[in-house]
């Protein structure tokens, strides 16, 4: 986050102290078009439940994302209708050159 200097008027959720909601989620799913890109694979929980080793449809990275914060890709940056999902060095890159070239 600090990378990518995220502009001040920017609102910043703490989700290990909010949570997402479902209509949270819900919005970043119709920007995104994929529970499955918004699902964190590096969560320990993936791990320890053995969730690799299962077929996951979209409706299960939608409910174990609402499940647990951990599960949420971070850090998932929208400026209007535009999202940018993980912390991947091409995202951040292409999330620093979008938020401020605008």
């Amino acid at each position: 986050m600090e990378e990518i200097d995220i502009p001040s008027s920017f609102i910043k959720q703490d989700i290990k102290v909010q949570g997402i909601t479902q209509d949270e989620l819900d919005e970043l799913f119709n920007l995104s078009y994929s529970y499955e890109d918004l699902f964190s694979r590096r969560a320990k929980l993936y791990q320890e439940r053995g969730l690799k080793n299962k077929n996951l449809l979209e409706e299960d990275y939608k409910a174990l994302i609402l499940e647990h914060y951990t599960f949420l890709k971070r850090p998932v940056i929208v400026n209007n209708n535009k999202i940018f999902i993980g912390s991947s060095p091409k995202t951040v890159a292409a999330a620093k050159k979008f938020l401020h070239s605008n």
